[in-house]
């Protein structure tokens, strides 16, 4: 494989007519085409999917695959444990090897790039996710201001649960990416006290104390981080600090509580986008540093379950979530204080061995309301200290409610519907500013819109082995409150909800020494949410972004992964992982760009990882990730350099998970590459800093011990 492993001019595709072609991809290992439980793409067992576990036995993260493997559409869920097995600093290290799923770091932060099927697929990298819905233990993150990047820190999190597209139905999560779910450790699945310290390349440090136990009908568990990195480009130097806690409390087999704290402090200087001539010739460049202050991100919440006499089961959840942001503390012309502090309730009332005519039914109804009860921006002058101006989101809102059903038809078919109403609400308001708006924008904007979100799935079992899954479902993306404008311009632009219909098709299953799976989709976006770069930043003048609703784009994909045991010994094993994804997003006959490919993602990205694991705790382990080429302009003029990267990793856990030590290179081939990029409207064809830059090589080492 070498860097020019993907065709990057290849055009549209046929998904049926490509799904042949793919199959000498996953045939690397001489395998069938479809096989896999997907939930398990995220193990580093490749035969998770056929182990049968009693509930007593089993961990968070094999009670999560089975609860998921119900849901006719993709899904995947990360054992955090395994990651931890190597460097795991941000959402990055843990989304890896999932199909579907683009997550990239810059400057060494968790503000990492993260989309879905083509989510927010050109937002800037500085802050915000797009398009996805992040929540912990059930309770959502992302709020009517979006999702704070420091929160992604990985922190305390026992495993994740990644809800592709409409898939997400049960967490009243209507993105087109769907949701990403982080489950917290607690003192009931990481009993014990536990010290982790890493160290690295480009001054990297991490240290991790945690302690967590059972005392009666209570739990407790307390995890305080700390971290630094002076950073590869000059002046990108970073750190941050934090506690997650949580306290659980069984009053009887009917009624449990919990309540959760996650609290983090970080002061970080990001680099600036460079040129492709600088990614090659200049990476460290930084000729205009920007800096971002959380002075004490704050998440609180309670989520409360009774379990009436039926089974049939209550969540409910309370949240409350604090974002203060100091945005250009340094080097800004203008900097800006963010206040965002958002309140939630959340509602899931399920339903489990009901009959309806006869059929096997299982039912649930689901409320989440979210709401910006303070939320503002003020800039300022650094020079004169003068305020320049103030705009106000206090009031938007997020509300969902949901019914669904599963239906059981035959043995081996299942039928899955649902109905979402929804209820959006932005308010923005530019009260105070020293600019003159000589444009048609107005200066407030405020709307309300209600809509109806249907989804249709089925799931049927071919074979004992293989599952056949698709469904077909509405998406609705609210724009978030700063796209309508904040600081930059003195007025607001009216941008309005994304919406998409999507259909998604699949096969996943496991057979010998194989599992894997096979999805296909395809979504008629309208509206789409895109972004662009009017002005980049200089020494005098911040960088300015626009936020417009496009005419109507496809998004369309394949997302395959594939697992094999290759060997096995005496416990000793050989597997192999590999996840491939196929993009392809692009206009439906634009007025301007015609059928133009939307810039901001690689068309194609293929992962592997091969590791030898000895029953006595030793292994090690190679691994690559080879990206295609993409556009970066709406005129597909430029596009960013295609890279592949090479790594390594070798450690060892004593047995009972005691302690552990490892070993982690990446980027062995020190090649220079572009992580992420910024989005241009017309970039000419000329090379133009949009190009964020990634790390060369780097090598991470970590030691655990639990006591």
């Amino acid at each position: 494989m070498t860097q020019h492993f993907f065709n990057t001019r290849a055009r549209r595709f046929d998904p049926l007519a490509t799904a042949s072609s793919l199959g000498v991809l996953l045939m690397l290992v001489h395998g069938p085409l479809f096989a896999a439980e997907d939930n398990a793409g995220g193990s580093q067992d490749p035969r998770l999917a056929t182990v049968t576990v009693t509930s007593a036995a089993a961990s968070g993260a094999q009670k999560a695959e089975q609860q998921l493997a119900k849901v006719p559409g993709k899904t995947a869920v990360i054992d955090n444990h395994e990651i931890e097995k190597g460097r795991a600093s941000n959402a990055e290290d843990v989304l890896a090897l999932q199909p579907g799923v683009f997550a990239q770091a810059t400057s060494g932060s968790a503000a990492n790039k993260i989309s879905i099927r083509g989510s927010g697929l050109n937002t800037f990298y500085q802050g915000y996710v797009l398009g996805i819905k992040f929540l912990f233990d059930g309770l959502p993150l992302t709020g009517p201001g979006g999702t704070q990047e420091d929160m992604l820190d990985m922190a305390g999190v026992d495993h994740t649960e990644v809800l592709y597209g409409a898939n997400a139905f049960n967490y009243s999560a209507l993105s087109l990416g769907g949701a990403i779910n982080f489950v917290s450790k607690t003192g009931r699945t990481d009993p014990g006290s536990y010290a982790r310290f890493e160290a690295g390349s480009y001054g990297y440090r991490k240290q991790v104390l945690s302690t967590g136990g059972v005392e009666g009908n209570a739990d407790y568990y307390v995890s305080l981080q700390h971290n630094e990195r002076d950073g590869y480009q000059d002046d990108t130097a970073n750190k941050g600090q934090g506690i997650v806690a949580n306290f659980g409390y069984v009053f009887n087999p009917k009624l449990e509580t919990r309540f959760f704290l996650r609290y983090r402090e970080e002061t970080l200087s990001q680099g600036n986008t460079l040129t492709k001539y600088q990614i090659k010739h200049d990476p460290k460049s930084n000729a205009v540093p920007f800096g971002r202050k959380k002075d004490g991100t704050t998440l609180l919440g309670s989520k409360t379950t009774y379990t009436f006499d039926d089974n049939a089961k209550l969540e409910v959840g309370l949240g409350y979530n604090d974002y203060p942001l100091y945005n250009g503390w340094r080097y800004s012309a203008t900097p800006q204080d963010w206040r965002s502090k958002d309140i939630n309730l959340t509602l899931r009332y399920l339903r489990t061995g009901d009959t309806f005519l006869g059929l096997n039914s299982d039912s649930t109804a689901t409320f989440s309301a979210t709401r910006a009860y303070l939320a503002d921006v003020k800039s300022h002058s650094r020079a004169t200290r003068i305020k320049q101006q103030e705009a106000n989101y206090t009031g938007s809102r997020d509300t969902t409610f949901s019914l669904g059903n599963e239906l059981q038809l035959t043995d081996d078919l299942w039928l899955s519907t649902g109905l979402s109403f929804i209820d959006i609400k932005r308010k923005a308001e530019i009260e105070y500013t020293t600019g003159i708006n000589t444009t048609a924008f107005p200066n407030g904007v405020e709307y309300e819109e209600h809509d109806l979100a249907p989804r249709i799935g089925l799931r049927y079992n071919i074979s004992p082995e293989f599952e056949l899954f698709g469904n077909v479902s509405h998406s609705i993306d609210p724009p978030v409150t700063w796209q309508l404008g904040s600081t930059g311009t003195p007025y607001l632009q009216n941008v309005r909800p994304q919406k998409a219909n999507t259909v998604e098709l699949g096969i996943r299953g496991a057979h010998g020494i194989f599992d894997g799976s096979l999805t296909l989709y395809r979504s008629w976006v309208q509206k789409e949410l895109l972004s662009v770069v009017v002005r980049q930043a200089t020494a005098t003048q911040d960088q300015l972004i626009a936020t417009s609703n496009g005419s109507g784009t496809i998004h369309q994909g394949i997302e395959a992964g594939l697992n094999a045991l290759l060997w096995e010994g005496q416990g000793d094993t050989v597997t192999l992982r590999q996840a491939f994804t196929y993009n392809d997003f692009h206009y439906r006959n634009d007025a301007t760009f015609g059928d133009n490919e939307l810039p901001g993602l690689p068309r194609q990205v293929y992962q592997a990882a091969l590791e030898y694991r000895q029953a006595s705790g030793f292994y090690t382990e190679v691994n690559a990730r080879s990206a295609s080429s993409y556009y970066v302009d709406f005129a597909n003029s430029l596009h960013a350099p295609s890279y592949t990267l090479w790594g390594a990793k070798v450690g060892y856990e004593a047995p009972g998970r005691k302690w552990e030590v490892f070993v982690d290179a990446r980027n062995l081939t020190n090649e220079r590459y572009a992580t992420a990029s910024n989005t241009a409207y017309d970039a000419r064809g000329q090379d133009s800093a949009n190009f964020y830059v990634g790390d060369p090589i780097n090598v991470t080492t970590g030691v655990s011990y639990r006591f």
